[in-house]
């Protein structure tokens, strides 16, 4: 088949573009320890980081309000993602001298950078998604 699609048409420029890239990235012996892809997506490509960044999209919220607006997520899990987060620059953690203190998270300049991929990430997945339940029900048999 090549490099096209099933229909063997060209590539796009994006698939051309990674496939170069990954071509390159294999002719320098590249280092997995120190490979982007795996060190960055490790972080932002998992389903609970994407849907706090998209929670934070809309603005700062509290801790209480992440856990409602993503109900399947446990306290433990959103303590972690969120430090994960917090770590890697994608948000900041603001604590107000409360009683008791408040805190509010929200996304940072480098986070903001991130909504545009990531908005392009969710159209896709919600324009294929149909495409895709239909292809795995195929797969299973059914």
């Amino acid at each position: 088949m090549g490099q096209g699609d099933a229909e063997g048409t060209a590539p796009a420029p994006a698939q051309a573009e990674l496939a170069q890239t990954f071509a390159g990235w294999r002719t320098k012996a590249f280092e997995a320890a120190r490979c982007p892809v795996r060190n960055v997506l490790d972080r932002t490509g998992d389903k609970w980081s994407i849907l706090i960044l998209t929670a934070l999209a809309g603005g700062p919220h509290r801790f209480s309000a992440i856990l409602r607006l993503i109900p399947d997520l446990s306290k433990r899990m959103l303590t972690q993602t969120l430090r994960d987060l917090e770590r890697d620059g994608y948000i900041a953690r603001t604590v107000y001298p409360t009683k008791p203190p408040s805190v509010e998270y929200r996304l940072t300049a480098l986070g903001g950078t991130l909504m545009e991929p990531l908005a392009a990430l969710v159209r896709w997945a919600e324009r294929s998604h149909p495409e895709i339940e239909a292809a795995r029900v195929r797969f299973d048999g059914g």
